[in-house]
């Protein structure tokens, strides 16, 4: 097979999960893994895929993967900055959750949280948290986006106004090592601003391989969160833009 071609197939199949590991393509295709790595690098220099520990995954700047392939990317990742992220919160208290595969993950550690008042725009989140009695959901109204189960629109932005909560958690699609936070979806993006505005204390969660991504709507800027909860920082650019901001970082991968 042509190189060209294994890599038009790799990209499909990218498309179709979200991501590719070099050893399944290696077997997939019976080549070396060198030459996946070769096909990968070829294909993130035509900026179609970004490289991440042994694979690669979908990047676009005007269009996010599929909730239900993002679910799978980086899953032990997200599954440690949950638990981190929920650490963070007390009981008795009040919080946003937004719209995320990660935020989603913070939602499942949070289950055995006790007298939470949760608002989220986020279905899944409130399918993960209303069976627990000790746990008030209050999920915002409007128009439930299909690909990912969403609340979206002004009636959502509306109920957010209405609360001023304890603690915010938020997610985002990319950040740039600015500190510019960033997602695809302009109405995504004033359900998470109305968020920031309305709470004291505004925890971000994101795993490493949104730093540097890129997408369209800027959500705001890393000064606006107080904790920065991660797997792994090693962007020395927005290391320098927490410290400058005086934000916590917590390295879910270090602790």
């Amino acid at each position: 097979m042509e190189s060209s071609e294994r890599q038009d197939r790799i990209l499909a199949i990218a498309r179709s999960s979200g991501r590719v590991l070099v050893e399944d393509l290696a077997t997939r295709f019976a080549v070396t893994p060198q030459t996946i790595r070769r096909d990968l690098n070829d294909l993130c220099e035509r900026h179609l895929l970004a490289r991440t520990h042994g694979g690669a995954v979908v990047t676009s700047n005007v269009e996010n993967v599929a909730y239900a392939a993002r679910r799978t990317i980086g899953e032990a990742e997200k599954r440690a900055i949950g638990h981190a992220a929920a650490a963070l919160v007390p009981d008795n208290c009040s919080l946003f959750i937004n719209i995320g595969t990660t935020t989603e993950e913070v939602a499942k550690a949070l289950k055995g949280h006790r007298d939470l008042l949760v608002i989220t725009n986020n279905l899944h989140v409130a399918i993960e948290l209303y069976p627990n009695p000790a746990i008030e959901v209050i999920v915002a109204g409007g128009q439930v986006r299909h690909e990912d189960g969403a609340v979206i629109g002004l009636s959502a932005i509306d109920l957010i106004g209405q609360f001023n909560v304890d603690l915010a958690v938020i997610g985002a699609s990319g950040i740039d090592p600015d500190g510019t936070l960033l997602d695809f979806d302009y109405q995504e993006v004033r359900i998470s601003q109305a968020i920031i505005k309305n709470a004291r204390r505004v925890i971000l969660v994101c795993d490493h391989s949104k730093v540097g991504r890129a997408a369209p709507v800027r959500i705001g800027h890393i000064e606006q969160v107080d904790v920065f909860v991660t797997d792994t920082l090693s962007s020395p650019d927005l290391a320098l833009a927490c410290a400058a901001a005086n934000i916590q970082v917590i390295e879910a991968a270090k602790s």
